[in-house]
């Protein structure tokens, strides 16, 4: 029997069965990381076929060091790759407020897309957009 074993960037987890992207990023976010994931998406999605929501626990970020422009562009990027797809829920849990215009950026760019962002400053809200229990949200001690 083969095993489909896919070596997960750090601070990532995947749940098939909920379809779902977990990444909690830590330390300094900038754009080698931010590009680092999204090619992992990428990846993931083409090679499985399918969608996966996805849920960024941003609490444990110390520094961004990211521009508007790159966000603007990394959130134009994302708006056309999913032209023309299925719909995917991405929501980010965000306590930080100068991160959360990050955030409300990309929500910004990629509304009326397939591509449906969403910020939340708690679990519970996340995971009832979602449409998945709370305990895949919270971080495993």
């Amino acid at each position: 029997m083969m095993m489909n074993v896919v070596k997960l960037p750090a601070d990532v987890e995947c749940i098939d069965d909920a379809a779902l992207f977990i990444w909690r990023p830590r330390g300094v976010l900038d754009e080698p990381l931010v590009n680092r994931i999204l090619a992992f998406v990428a990846d993931r999605e083409a090679k499985f076929g399918k969608p996966f929501n996805r849920f960024t626990d941003m609490s444990a970020l110390s520094a961004v060091e990211l521009t508007f422009k790159y966000v603007f562009h990394i959130a134009l990027y994302r708006r056309l790759s999913r032209a023309g797809r299925e719909v995917v829920k991405s929501a980010f849990l965000v306590t930080d407020p100068e991160l959360g215009r990050y955030i409300k950026l990309h929500a910004m760019m990629t509304d009326h897309s397939p591509l449906k962002v969403a910020m939340f400053n708690e679990y519970e809200a996340a995971a009832k957009w979602l449409g998945v229990p709370i305990e895949i949200l919270r971080p495993h001690k």
